[in-house]
């Protein structure tokens, strides 16, 4: 079993590609390799592979690192399921993974994050938690999305230690991580860790 995202940046033109494209590919760097893992096409969509358990993250990881400028979203769509076909593009492999995050990306509608899975009791689940979350991370600030993208990527620093590493009063950190809803998105990633492993 693996995990498939395919998503694109909304509004990416509002922002000069330079200044985005580096911050994307350098998260996607650190996933994989291009073009095994991911993948970047048609200017502004990506694909990548990831595992089950780490799918979530990776995403919230990746809404965070764009929320950081203003004027952009991104829109992102996982499959899980069975990779039949390894090619040395991600985009040109195969699979029920592939199949399902595609199927999931064309069905996005106003939602901006979704699931879609071989359990269907899973997936009405997940996405209705999604549905929830995306209230308050599709509104993050870009002082809240950098605090949330250095929480996920640091997840076993202290406050004090995220303090230093942003430069910011430790009372700022555990106000902005309160705001940006930090708390219910580690309970998130915990029962949908759980949920995987119990399935896969």
């Amino acid at each position: 079993m693996i995990a498939v995202i395919t998503g694109d940046i909304i509004n990416s033109r509002a922002e000069n590609v330079s200044v985005w494209m580096p911050v994307l590919k350098n998260e996607l760097q650190k996933i994989g390799k291009d073009p095994k893992d991911w993948e970047i096409y048609r200017g502004d969509s990506f694909q990548i592979k990831t595992t089950p358990e780490q799918a979530i993250k990776v995403v919230l990881i990746i809404k965070a690192a764009i929320k950081q400028f203003k004027k952009l979203d991104v829109r992102m769509a996982v499959g899980i399921g069975e990779e039949d076909y390894q090619a040395n593009k991600i985009t040109e492999s195969n699979g029920f993974a592939y199949v399902n995050s595609g199927e999931c990306f064309e069905g996005l509608k106003k939602q901006t994050i979704a699931i879609k899975t071989p359990w269907k009791d899973f997936d009405i689940v997940l996405n209705l938690v999604l549905d929830v979350l995306s209230l308050t991370i599709n509104n993050w600030s870009p002082n809240n999305a950098l605090l949330i993208k250095t929480s996920l990527e640091n997840s076993n620093n202290t406050q004090k230690e995220l303090a230093e590493k942003l430069d910011k009063k430790q009372s700022n950190i555990s106000a902005g991580l309160k705001r940006a809803g930090f708390d219910e998105i580690e309970k998130i990633l915990e029962y949908y860790k759980k949920q995987i492993q119990i399935l896969c």
